[in-house]
């Protein structure tokens, strides 16, 4: 039995961790972080049975022991905050480390789980985003795997396999488009939350749905490719693909195009990364080709949304420019979320903030979260001037 630890475990990505877990049968969870999904967390906790699991304050723990003596579960040993995430992350038994946290409260304990030697079964784009530099130079130094979840990056890992670098002309990135791909730019701007959060395709939690609805979820991935595969931004390119059966493609120098498809289900890229190189069966139902009647391919278009091409530039300048854009995002997307600005006002509170900030060299950990701290504090004081305009 394999060891595993879960940060985000009561997230999409951790429950359906959880579900694969399950169902393979060859993985046993000795440590779990999650939020304040305290019944959730609870009800996990009383089925995979963890050794340590964290929670966000001494609250939380608090009605997480009675929760946990209502189920008549065993209590694990409970530690809070972000010591308890690097707790989880850096769990002595553990083999492989689900990152599946939202935004960049994932970042630290994700690299100290990198430092620690482990595999990373990557769900927090965030992490790579704000510092893919010192992520891969600490699996170097390790010798730590980092194998995505995101489908996207997980298609391009499955198409890489057996592939040289030197052979391979670009990375393609599919979209599904989101909510939004067919309305008017005026439409879009005062989109409403529920409007937002009704993705088409896939489900998922809140945040990462209204990037989609944005294409800043896409902006994000090309940043994440680049520090996962090593391909500058000019190698990578976003294609729209609305059916969401390609999950994306490799176009190689000779001109041929290596795509991985399959159903719109994230146990299968999950599943993947916890068990490559080896492929098991999953028990889901597979895609079934005789019934596609089409697929629809056609580019991205900026004007109507703008954070896909913010992305391409914080990555094209490079150094702390993409922590920048990551803070930014969060902050607008919550006060999007909370219902406080329109969300065209997303890409012009990340334009604004990106155009205050001199791109400074990624070198430390403190480079990053004092860059992290400056980029929040501004979109703060721009989010606070939209309120009262």
């Amino acid at each position: 039995m394999k060891a595993i630890s879960i940060l985000g475990s009561t997230g999409s990505i951790g429950c359906n961790t959880v579900k694969v877990i399950e169902h393979l049968g060859c993985f046993r969870v000795v440590a779990m972080a999650a939020g304040r999904n305290v019944v959730k967390f609870a009800e996990q906790i009383a089925v995979v049975k963890p050794e340590l699991v964290s929670c966000v304050d001494e609250a939380c723990a608090a009605e997480l022991e009675r929760e946990l003596h209502s189920l008549n579960a065993s209590i694990p040993r409970i530690e809070t905050g972000d010591a308890g995430l690097v707790a989880v992350a850096t769990h002595p038994e553990a083999e492989t480390v689900v990152s599946a946290t939202v935004g960049a409260v994932g970042f630290v304990p994700t690299l100290r789980a990198i430092e620690a030697g482990k595999r990373i079964a990557l769900a927090n784009k965030e992490t790579l985003v704000m510092a893919g530099e010192l992520m891969t130079r600490a699996a170097e130094k390790s010798g730590a795997e980092i194998l995505p979840v995101d489908s996207e990056h997980n298609a391009i890992h499955q198409c890489l396999r057996g592939e040289r670098k030197s052979e391979v002309k670009r990375l393609i990135l599919t979209a599904s488009g989101g909510p939004f791909r067919q309305w008017p730019k005026t439409r879009i701007e005062n989109a409403t939350r529920a409007e937002a959060l009704n993705h088409p395709n896939w489900k998922m939690g809140d945040k990462i749905t209204i990037d989609s609805a944005t294409l800043m979820n896409k902006g994000l991935e090309v940043i994440e490719a680049k520090w996962l595969f090593g391909f500058d931004a000019d190698r990578i390119s976003v294609i729209v693909h609305p059916q969401s059966v390609v999950h994306s493609m490799v176009e190689m120098v000779d001109g041929s195009i290596i795509a991985q498809l399959g159903v719109t289900d994230m146990r299968h890229p999950i599943q993947y990364a916890l068990t490559y190189p080896d492929r098991k069966e999953s028990g889901l139902t597979p895609l079934d080709i005789s019934k596609l009647r089409q697929l629809n391919f056609e580019e991205p278009d900026l004007e109507r949304f703008p954070c896909l091409g913010l992305a391409f530039a914080a990555l094209k300048a490079g150094g702390t420019m993409a922590a920048v854009l990551n803070a930014a995002n969060e902050m607008a997307v919550q006060a999007f979320l909370d219902g406080k600005i329109r969300l065209s006002e997303i890409a012009e509170i990340n334009r604004a903030v990106m155009s205050e900030h001199e791109t400074r060299d990624i070198s430390t950990i403190e480079a990053v979260l004092e860059t992290d701290r400056w980029a929040r504090t501004r979109a703060i004081m721009k989010l606070s001037k939209s309120a009262s305009a």
